[in-house]
């Protein structure tokens, strides 16, 4: 006898259907892991391009590909994909916070350029000005904070004749202040611009094509030639001076502090055990353009100057703020000896500015839109002195 099985014809169409589901959901299944893959390897090598794509990142987005291509018995495993995802996530937005904050502190007034812009008025590093610098400065000398068109001192915290404006969350204790920091490398000094157009009020002898309000593409005119006259200085008392100049917040301002990293860090690749980083500025622009923070030094009257300093307090990592502090509070006291009133309090605040990339970094603003080019320079000849004497001491 034979027993003969009978297929119903739904039996048959539900058997298809499942055949056609799975294929279905094996194929989404691919091109999500295409996706996934796609994206994250797209987002490595942008991020290894950006500035900010240092060995922490990278290696996360090398765990986020890992989890991309880890599949058990066909599933993929979600939960440590979507916890690197949550970290990732987490420190690009502390680092895009980080910028916005950095430039929102600076209070620029940028006027917006046509595209039609052209660099047609950027004078090249070979053809910037050099000054030889001024010989046998004294170093100690009669000086007066000049009050016209300057601001009135304020701050939250002194130690001895160190004035310091604490703006970030860290209440400062006197072991916190005290400069007990000293150098294995005196010698290289690394100065260079995160706004590198930030420019001075107009004189007769120095004019210049403006790219902004108080900005200049003419390395001549803006603060980047105050960088030159600091190098010429130290360079003169045995100082080996990397000066960049390349531009930072030309065409965008935004982002000058993601672009400025990657200079220094390149810069530091080749220089590894340089301590001491310069990152000169001008005062920002505020409501006042008229502002001048000026000091007469003997005859001669020039900038005041200022350390602006950071910490880990925005959240991103900064072994270095507290060294870096101690270096500015170091040369603070030293030209409170040598020419007081040279410097305005310090200020301290939340932002890192940078100054994570090695145990001396430091924003120094030189002057404001009121000051000229020549006071400015002026300063230098004096800081310069004063830097010597904390190098070589």
């Amino acid at each position: 006898m034979i027993n003969l099985a009978v297929i119903s014809l739904k039996d048959i169409i539900r058997f298809f259907r499942n055949i056609i589901i799975i294929l279905i959901i094996v194929i989404i299944l691919f091109k999500v892991i295409g996706v996934i893959k796609n994206l994250n390897y797209t987002k490595l090598e942008e991020l290894k391009e950006n500035s900010f794509a240092n060995n922490s990142y990278i290696n996360i987005l090398d765990k986020t590909i890992l989890v991309a291509n880890s599949f058990k018995n066909g599933e993929m495993l979600v939960k440590e994909e979507s916890g690197i995802k949550k970290v990732l996530m987490s420190e690009l937005v502390i680092l895009e916070t980080e910028e916005e904050l950095m430039e929102l502190e600076n209070q620029e007034e940028m006027i917006n350029k046509e595209d039609t812009d052209k660099l047609e008025d950027i004078v090249s590093n070979e053809n910037m000005e050099t000054k030889q610098p001024v010989e046998n400065i004294p170093s100690a000398i009669s000086t007066k904070v000049i009050s016209e068109n300057n601001k009135t001192d304020k701050f939250t915290n002194v130690y001895k004749s160190v004035k310091i404006k604490n703006e970030s969350k860290y209440a400062l204790t006197e072991e916190m202040v005290t400069p007990n920091i000293n150098f294995e490398n005196k010698k290289d000094i690394i100065i260079y611009h995160t706004h590198t157009c930030e420019s001075y009020t107009p004189t007769a002898n120095n004019n210049y094509v403006a790219s902004g309000n108080f900005r200049t593409t003419d390395l001549n005119q803006s603060v980047a030639r105050v960088g030159t006259e600091l190098t010429n200085n130290l360079a003169a008392y045995g100082f080996n001076i990397n000066h960049n100049t390349d531009y930072h917040d030309y065409p965008a301002y935004t982002g000058s502090y993601t672009r400025g990293l990657s200079t220094i860090q390149n810069i530091l690749s080749s220089m590894p055990n340089t301590e001491f980083v310069i990152d000169l500025h001008r005062d920002a622009l505020g409501s006042n353009s008229a502002y001048a923070p000026t000091v007469q030094i003997g005859e001669e009257i020039g900038a005041q100057v200022m350390f602006v300093m950071g910490t880990d307090g925005g959240g991103l990592e900064h072994p270095n703020w507290l060294n870096n502090l101690k270096l500015a509070i170091k040369i603070q006291e030293k030209a409170n000896e040598m020419y007081p009133g040279l410097f305005k309090p310090i200020i301290l605040r939340d932002s890192r500015y940078n100054q994570h990339v090695s145990k001396g970094a430091c924003i120094i603003e030189v002057g404001a839109t009121g000051n000229t080019i020549e006071q400015c320079n002026i300063s230098m000849k004096y800081l310069a002195s004063v830097i010597n004497e904390v190098m070589n001491k």
